[in-house]
């Protein structure tokens, strides 16, 4: 019976018809900055940028405009998880847009290194993943996400909304 359901579907249509979750959707989205900095803000994040601005077309902010949902809720959920402080310095600004899993595209941000304690804990906590071409060491976390340990700051992707 599914077969004729879905022969009917095709022949109506002119389209195939997926089970749920099959196809990748787009990921949800904060459009504005100030949306996805409130929920940073409340969870004990902090951000700063070389240009003290928020702008998403100016090299030198931070800017949240446009990042996945689950960027900000997989960073949320690494600081609860590693007790860590978490200071972002790059979001999705200009500048950081190589790949589809870029910044620019809301997957990835960048969380400095200063007080030493990410540097403790990714690589005690985290599988060591190899290495990027240019030598930059990887580590992925238990839910997938991939930790780049890059000389200055931790470059982190997130595939999801937890640590």
């Amino acid at each position: 019976m599914n077969k004729v359901w879905s022969a009917l579907a095709v022949a109506v249509t002119g389209s195939v018809l997926l089970p749920a979750g099959t196809a990748d959707a787009a990921p949800a989205k904060y459009a504005r900055h100030n949306d996805a900095a409130a929920q940073f803000r409340k969870a004990g994040i902090s951000w700063t940028s070389s240009g003290n601005c928020a702008d998403w077309n100016k090299s030198g902010c931070t800017s949240f405009t446009d990042i996945n949902k689950a960027t900000v809720a997989g960073a949320i959920a690494f600081k609860k998880l590693s007790k860590c402080r978490v200071v972002i310095t790059a979001g999705t600004e200009v500048g950081h847009t190589a790949g589809t899993y870029s910044h620019r595209n809301g997957y990835k941000v960048d969380m400095s290194k200063r007080d030493g304690c990410l540097d403790r804990y990714i690589p005690s906590h985290f599988k060591r993943a190899g290495a990027r071409r240019d030598g930059t060491k990887l580590y992925t976390s238990p839910a997938g996400n991939v930790y780049a340990r890059e000389k200055n700051h931790w470059d982190v992707l997130y595939r999801n909304g937890r640590a």
